[in-house]
């Protein structure tokens, strides 16, 4: 790639009424990012942030990142295109809990982190599992890291108008309300797990007569705030001619999450409706305000170290189809990983643009 100039990638006289989803490019063995904008199929930008860049980012919300050190003891908010640094409590700090600690060679497990961002007043709130404890959170002003109780089994979360949606290996949902100075519990149900089984992020339900396997569970909240339980699932699908070669077919199975007790019955949802899900979010968008996106579609991340983009599953099909796919030889840039974001843009920043 050579330098082509220095532009701002987020100057622009007028803000387009779509949205438009960016992706960050982790890049091996160099102290940058990379970012690119759909509709500039021709460049990437690097970012200067060596903050960003020298970190591990785990959640985002519009064009804040969670980060963390390797061994996930500092955690801290970067906004991608203003630099600019929120930092937060030392992990260390938990608040009327037992203190889990770290050793010389072993750090912490951040799991499930979800982040919310007011672009205006700056106020915040992370929210991560802490390993066989609970879910921790910290709100703009607090010292430590609050516990939340009964949440030792999380599996999945989603936090969505002041609103903790929570998931754990049982099969059990809770929601709690952050409006206030406390978490206030306001819902409880259970829905069915795979083969009547905890989940686990290496769980494989497959029978002889089933060859689809159970990749991932997450909860999803729609537009209008109904609850979804949406499982992932693959199978492998063998070349005739080459049996070693073989490609990952996907597909989903969506529910809807009952409205109080405990579910015995799966109520299966065929249609979205006008809204595309967008599942690595856990969250819904109408289809017509984000540039590009169809309803009753399932987006979701693909990846691997030469090539990352997006697929869509098409509930009307039940078939998957690229929505972007970029690939760049290891000459360009070696992926590390990648993470779609929809950014934000509130005040002006530089980055490098190349080709």
């Amino acid at each position: 790639m050579e330098t082509e100039e220095k532009q701002n990638p987020n100057s622009r006289q007028s803000v387009p009424k779509k949205q438009i989803h960016w992706l960050i490019l982790s890049n091996y063995k160099k102290d940058s990012c990379m970012l690119f904008n759909p509709e500039e199929k021709d460049k990437l930008y690097q970012t200067q942030d060596l903050e960003l860049s020298k970190g591990f980012f785990s959640a985002t919300y519009g064009s804040w990142f969670l980060m963390s050190d390797s061994l996930c003891t500092n955690l801290y908010i970067v906004n991608i295109f203003t630099h600019e640094i929120i930092n937060l409590p030392p992990v260390e700090s938990q608040l009327g809990m037992k203190k889990t600690k770290r050793d010389e060679y072993n750090g912490f497990m951040v799991r499930s982190p979800v982040l919310w961002v007011d672009e205006k007043t700056k106020d915040y709130v992370v929210l991560w599992r802490l390993k066989d404890c609970c879910v921790v959170y910290s709100k703009k002003g607090d010292m430590f890291w609050n516990p939340i109780p009964k949440t030792s089994d999380c599996y999945h979360m989603v936090y969505k108008d002041h609103k903790l949606y929570l998931l754990d290996i049982y099969g059990v949902v809770r929601i709690f309300s952050l409006a206030g100075e406390t978490p206030q519990e306001s819902f409880l149900c259970r829905v069915p797990t795979p083969s009547n089984e905890p989940f686990n992020e290496c769980l494989e339900v497959r029978h002889w007569r089933n060859p689809w396997t159970h990749d991932s569970t997450k909860l999803v909240v729609t537009v209008t705030g109904e609850v979804l339980k949406v499982d992932k699932l693959y199978k492998y699908k063998y070349s005739s001619r080459q049996k070693r070669s073989r490609a990952v077919v996907w597909s989903f199975r969506v529910y809807k999450v009952c409205s109080s007790g405990f579910l015995k019955k799966k109520e299966q949802i065929k249609s979205l409706g006008e809204e595309a899900m967008l599942f690595d979010q856990g969250v819904t968008k109408l289809a017509n305000d984000v540039e590009g996106f169809i309803s009753n579609a399932i987006y979701f991340s693909y990846g691997d170290e030469n090539t990352t983009g997006i697929l869509v599953f098409n509930l009307n099909t039940r078939k998957v189809e690229p929505l972007h796919k970029y690939v760049w030889s290891s000459a360009q840039i070696r992926i590390h990983r990648g993470q779609w974001f929809l950014p934000s843009f509130t005040q002006s920043s530089s980055c490098s643009s190349q080709q």
